[in-house]
């Protein structure tokens, strides 16, 4: 006779399920969740158990004082790379803007040379930790995107060490080609040339290869135009590819409404997005995701418009934004708490960012809920309220986690 028995069950635990039960967070405190070759197959309170917790599952686990949450999902961060730039820290503290020292051939030209010096092996060694640091606080999906390779063979290096970040780790990484991050100085004069050579070149051997699950840009003044961006997106739909975008982070050039009109998964920064901009983004469904990492590194006085988001419907996404010019943000807990603080979330909009609508920003419809049929992706916090996620800043809440079932180690 086959065995039905739940592979794990937790007890005496809240759950923020994050489903429309009526209740803030989906909140039950009285809760039990259980799950089946890394499904989810109970949630719900404890009561409603269909039978003896021993006999329903092979191990049954009791902990009281804590929340589950379904996993952290940072869906925007630039992992991997070469080197750092704490020297431009020192220069945005000097008065120098983000501009100017992109201009002046720092910024992300200068990630561009450490990262083309380093090998695989080499670029896995230095990513590794910052993985790890966001694994140890709830993170289980992580979206890693490319751009500081900018020729075909660093390109590919960085997205094979992004999937190698996950097999070692054992975390879901989703991937990211952003050929079109800035301006090669090899290619100086040559926009055109550079940008056929993402469109026609680059993306297309690299998606045959296995190496993209999504296609980005940084569309921007020091970056690429509107015109330019449009070619990538199209491209990228002749290959079957989802997109996204950097947006509006330091001007409107009409980016959010572009990514909307491909029906891209998501726009992000947003910091300039229009009423036109928002309104595209609702009817098209794509998520704004919310970057408050790179906005306190620069010490920005404009915030998203969140209020129209809200007003048009539009799901907001948290990420860390983990880059190392603009926002060496190594906690997505911190960028949900920074996301309270400077852009005025609440602690519900803002775990819902980083689990649920995260998923939909990597266009992920098996996680970021605790609902049966759901991948068991979850996090215990060692938390008496769910606000605590947001209320603490730094430190250590978790208590445990499981990515598809399988308890995460220490």
């Amino acid at each position: 006779m086959a065995d039905t028995r739940w592979d794990h069950l937790l007890v005496d635990v809240g759950l923020a399920t994050l489903t429309d039960n009526g209740r803030p967070y989906g909140a039950i405190e009285d809760g039990a969740i259980g799950w089946r070759d890394g499904r989810i197959v109970f949630a719900g309170r404890r009561a409603d158990l269909p039978g003896a917790p021993d006999a329903l599952s092979h191990r049954v686990e009791s902990m009281p004082g804590t929340w589950v949450t379904p996993g952290l999902i940072d869906c925007h961060t630039h992992l991997v790379f070469g080197g750092d730039r704490a020297r431009e820290f020192e220069q945005r503290l000097e008065g120098a803007t983000y501009e100017e020292i992109a201009r002046a051939g720092g910024g992300i030209v200068s990630s561009v040379r450490a990262t083309r010096a380093a090998g695989e092996d080499e670029l896995l060694r230095q990513s590794l930790p910052r993985a790890r640091a966001l694994k140890a606080d709830g993170v289980t999906t992580l979206e890693i995107k490319s751009g500081y390779g900018l020729e075909p063979d660093a390109e590919r290096r960085m997205l094979r060490v992004a999937r190698r970040i996950g097999e070692t780790l054992g975390l879901d990484v989703r991937t990211s080609f952003l050929g079109l991050h800035a301006l090669p100085p090899e290619y100086a004069g040559r926009r055109d040339d550079y940008v056929s050579l993402v469109c026609d070149t680059m993306l297309p051997l690299l998606a045959d290869e296995g190496l993209v699950d999504a296609v980005d840009a940084f569309c921007e003044g020091i970056g690429f135009t509107h015109d330019e961006t449009e070619r990538l997106f199209a491209k990228a739909a002749s290959l079957g590819l989802p997109v996204k975008l950097h947006a509006e982070q330091l001007s409107d050039l009409g980016g959010a409404a572009l990514v909307a009109r491909y029906g891209g998964l998501s726009a992000d920064h947003l910091e300039w997005t229009s009423a036109e901009g928002v309104e595209a983004m609702a009817r098209a469904g794509t998520v704004a995701v919310l970057l408050p990492g790179a906005y306190y590194a620069l010490r920005d006085t404009r915030p998203p418009p969140v209020a129209a988001f809200r007003e048009h419907g539009v799901p907001m996404a948290v990420a860390t934004d983990l880059n190392p010019g603009t926002s060496p943000l190594l906690s997505l807990r911190l960028a949900m708490g920074m996301a309270c603080t400077l852009f005025r979330l609440t602690p519900e909009e803002a775990l819902r960012g980083a689990t649920q609508y995260a998923a939909r920003a990597l266009g992920l419809d098996d996680r970021g809920t605790l609902a049966i049929g759901q991948r068991a992706d979850l996090v215990a916090w060692n938390v008496g309220h769910l606000p605590e996620l947001c209320y603490w800043i730094g430190g250590s809440l978790l208590r445990q986690s499981w990515i598809a079932g399988e308890r995460v180690a220490d």
